[in-house]
């Protein structure tokens, strides 16, 4: 009975604490610990009941979702357009916002949900004067990682959708980590509503189809397909015509080849992008840099591969990342060919982003270009070597994480990166010169 109380207290001192965050990922930590005796019940059912009451997220509503509670709160059908549209058009983070809606309804709406769902804790701006990254803090206190790539004619956001990644990657930082645990649908929306802020802030307009970036890529931290139920949710979400409308050619799922999900995949409704990190033709190598390689050979994912094609009619893209003295011979440029030969298919040559202290080195230009020639001009695979892109702030998932978190594998000192000024004169010199 004591140890009984006990559990109880310090159930109890969890959910206070919980205050306005998301607490499904509080739950499922404080489950783990307190699950014996009575604590852990009782922790349990005061979370869901918190969960349920109050202090939603409202980026992880679908419009059905939101509509239904609407209707729920007797209000009319016409009220969830409205309040969509406030969140993804307007991208306002207060209810009292909301102008047109009633006074009443604005009060429970405050009461109800948590609009401050990222905290961001460091914000990066590369000296190319087109890269940023930002290390965002979750409800619960881990931190995810995002980017915003700027380029000519378009603006693309790199979102996370775990913390930390179960796949261990040998190049990746995200990799040596770990997975803590999967984002929610909102939290993966969040992201894109921040990012979106910030370039309406520096002037951006929205285009027609309601918002100012123009690509949106899963690719940043965690494996899209493995937390696959959150992300394609997500992608319903920012879909949604009445919202930022995000339209799905313009989005792109990357995967190191989990072949059941990609299976799966192909007979979704929306036309989202497929890439595939490859980075290697043979097993044995392909297995010594991606680990589920062991799982799912490269015969059993060029087979998922032709199927999900088959199927969808869609260009699957291949990602390589070009890696000095690794998988960067003319030979292997050779093996890549005859695999893909033939395929609706695409390959970007990623040079791999060099930074101090890494242990792996970028492939040199000339071997790049050598390495692309042969895909294009022997087996007419279509090639695009991709810029690299900031280099100066580890914009590689998993770096400014590790640094903060001391966990995984960290490169750059966090005081090496350069200031938002700093980067600025760094980037005019670069333009005056």
């Amino acid at each position: 009975m004591r140890k009984a109380l006990f559990y109880c207290i310090r159930a109890f001192g969890a959910w206070q604490t919980a205050g306005a965050i998301d607490p499904l990922p509080v739950l499922v930590l404080q489950y783990r610990t307190h699950k014996r005796i009575v604590g852990g019940a009782l922790f349990v059912w005061m979370v869901i009941m918190r969960h349920e009451c109050r202090h939603l997220n409202p980026y992880n509503l679908t419009f059905e979702e939101l509509r239904t509670l609407l209707a729920e709160w007797g209000e009319p059908a016409y009220r969830a357009r409205q309040v969509w549209q406030w969140l993804y058009r307007h991208l306002v983070d207060d209810a009292d916002a909301m102008t047109n809606l009633p006074k009443t309804l604005r009060g429970r709406l405050t009461e109800t949900f948590a609009f401050g769902v990222l905290t961001p804790v460091t914000e990066l701006q590369s000296t190319d004067g087109h890269t940023r990254k930002w290390l965002l803090r979750l409800p619960d206190g881990e931190h995810i990682e995002a980017v915003l790539m700027e380029y000519d004619t378009r603006n693309t956001a790199c979102i996370s959708v775990q913390v930390g990644c179960a796949y261990a990657c040998a190049f990746c930082a995200t990799g040596q980590m770990g997975l803590m645990r999967h984002l929610t649908a909102g939290e993966i929306v969040a992201q894109i509503v921040h990012i979106e802020r910030v370039l309406r802030a520096a002037g951006e307009r929205p285009a027609d189809g309601g918002h100012a970036l123009t690509n949106i890529v899963f690719m940043g931290m965690g494996e899209p397909l493995s937390n696959y139920r959150e992300t394609l949710k997500a992608i319903r979400i920012l879909n949604h015509r009445d919202g930022l409308s995000f339209g799905a050619r313009r989005m792109t799922l990357s995967t190191v080849g989990l072949v059941p999900a990609i299976r799966r995949l192909a007979e979704e409704p929306f036309q989202v992008n497929l890439a595939v990190s490859l980075h290697a033709p043979r097993d044995d190598l392909r297995t010594a840099l991606l680990p589920i390689n062991a799982q799912y050979p490269i015969a059993d994912l060029m087979e998922a591969v032709r199927a999900y094609i088959h199927t969808t009619h869609r260009r699957v893209t291949f990602e390589y990342a070009m890696i000095d003295g690794i998988n960067d011979d003319v030979a292997l440029a050779h093996d890549l060919g005859r695999l893909l030969q033939g395929m609706l298919a695409h390959v970007n040559l990623i040079p791999l982003n060099a930074v101090p202290g890494s242990l792996w080195q970028g492939s040199p230009r000339e071997q790049v270009r050598a390495f692309a020639q042969v895909l294009q001009e022997t087996y007419n695979v279509p090639v695009t070597v991709r810029v690299r892109r900031g280099i100066d702030i580890a914009a590689g998932c998993g770096q400014l994480y590790a640094q903060v978190e001391r966990r995984g594998r960290s490169i750059v000192p966090l005081d090496a990166y350069p200031t938002h000024a700093e980067a600025a004169r760094t980037a005019a010199r670069q333009h005056s010169s």
